[in-house]
């Protein structure tokens, strides 16, 4: 297949018109040399950028994995997957990190997928298990390689590494400007591209001020979210207790959020990224955990409650929103008595609150779980005609749906859920009862 067949046949998989300008320039380079080092800020569609010329690279007879990405975070290696399904390549990806079931994972590798995509500890352990050959690992596609090492996988992504003793191609990927590459990568004449250096901040991106008394930033919070309305906004802390704590407080307010940090389980990290991508959850509280590599929508709205030590994770912040030629706005929540970093090129405009706090109004949508997935054969238009047929639903009624290995998730109006519920207490889908209620 000629690249430009199999690039046409992607673009209209994905329903994408055209590649912008960084990933028609990645794909030329990577396509090219052996070695890259791909510098693009968050949101600027890198995932897609380092998968279309891997695709060309693969060889439909050969019976192993033939390339490997590792990602320092479970969320970016289900995204990328998500990715590499939508792009409907005809090549298998298996997905394997911390959190998820081993024998699941040792399974679907007994029939090796030509793509493999993982976390440092998770592809080490299955390596050391030796699950899968990785003799015929060609291309290592290195995903916020930066990201990986801060949060300390250098050990096992070294060993890694040392173990792919034949590979080809080798790619690193970071939003961060001036990411240094690691010794053990083994680069010799790689070729750079940079789309971050000149572009610390995205053009519509706005930047404001907002001043607090001293000791009351989660005042000033609250009024905050209702001049912002019903518009999704990020809200990202420096510590996990801080950011229990907002949401906490948040609902002693009657404000609903989620929030989002590390120490999760991973269902309740995927249960509340779902809740947020369909706008039954708003407001997202969360550390830079949520700053990059995570599949969520583009918001209009980005709130600093702390502030970042380092320029760099200021502007992965930012990059959650004026995605894309899109624009956004990033608050800055201090207190009167706080100086400003250093990082900062400018002094932002003060936004001024007003004194009475305004209760912004809950969501429009629920989400609502199914016991059911991929594995039970159902797909999202099952979902759609069940709910319409049996749930005496509208089609309007029924916003995202996710419809995952074994159970799917549907953004429904929440003035139609309890009625919904009742309806299709006794009714099958294909055949089969599954369980439907309110997600938790």
């Amino acid at each position: 297949m000629s690249e430009q067949t199999y690039l046409a046949n992607t673009l209209k998989a994905l329903d994408i018109a055209a590649l912008n300008t960084m990933q028609e320039e990645a794909l030329r380079v990577i396509s090219d040399h052996d070695e890259v080092k791909l510098l693009s800020p968050t949101g600027s569609g890198k995932t897609l950028a380092f998968l279309l010329p891997l695709l060309p690279l693969l060889n439909a007879s050969v019976d192993q994995v033939q390339a490997l990405v590792i990602v320092p975070t479970r969320e970016l290696a289900l995204q990328i997957e998500q990715v590499w399904r939508n792009m409907q390549t005809g090549y298998k990806v298996t997905c394997c990190y911390g959190g998820h079931d081993m024998q699941t994972e040792i399974r679907s590798l007994t029939e090796p997928p030509a793509l493999l995509i993982g976390t440092p500890g998770r592809l080490l352990d299955h390596m050391h298990r030796q699950t899968f050959s990785y003799r015929s690992i060609l291309t290592l596609v290195l995903d916020e390689f930066d990201k990986s090492l801060e949060m300390g996988f250098q050990e096992e992504m070294t060993e890694i590494v040392r173990n792919l003793r034949n590979l080809r191609k080798k790619i690193l990927v970071s939003a961060t400007a001036g990411a240094k590459v690691p010794g053990f990568v083994g680069f010799k004449s790689a070729v750079e591209l940079d789309f971050v250096s000149d572009n610390t901040h995205a053009d519509g991106l706005t930047l404001l001020q907002v001043l607090a008394p001293e000791g009351g930033k989660m005042d000033a919070l609250v009024r905050l979210l209702g001049v912002l309305g019903q518009e999704a906004c990020l809200i990202f802390c420096n510590q996990r207790d801080t950011v229990e704590g907002i949401s906490q407080m948040l609902a002693s307010k009657g404000i609903v959020s989620g929030f989002f940090h590390g120490k999760l389980e991973q269902e309740d990290r995927e249960r509340t990224l779902i809740r947020f991508r369909n706008g039954s959850v708003l407001y997202l509280v969360a550390t830079d955990l949520a700053a990059r590599g995570l599949d969520i929508p583009d918001v209009k709205h980005v709130i600093h409650f702390e502030l970042p030590m380092r320029a760099d994770e200021f502007t992965h912040r930012n990059g959650r929103t004026a995605r894309m030629l899109t624009e956004g706005t990033a608050y800055i929540l201090m207190a009167e008595n706080e100086s400003l970093p250093i990082y900062l090129p400018r002094q932002p405009k003060i936004l001024r609150l007003p004194r009475q706090a305004v209760q912004p109004d809950s969501s429009k949508w629920t989400t609502v779980y199914i016991s059911g997935g991929k594995k039970n054969k159902l797909n999202k238009m099952d979902i759609v005609g069940f709910l319409i047929q049996k749930g005496q639903l509208d089609k309007q009624d029924l916003g995202l749906i996710e419809v995952k290995d074994t159970v799917s998730f549907v953004a429904i109006r929440s003035h139609k859920v309890d009625a919904m519920l009742v309806a299709v207490r006794v009714q099958k889908m294909k055949g089969k009862k599954f369980k439907i209620e309110v997600a938790r």
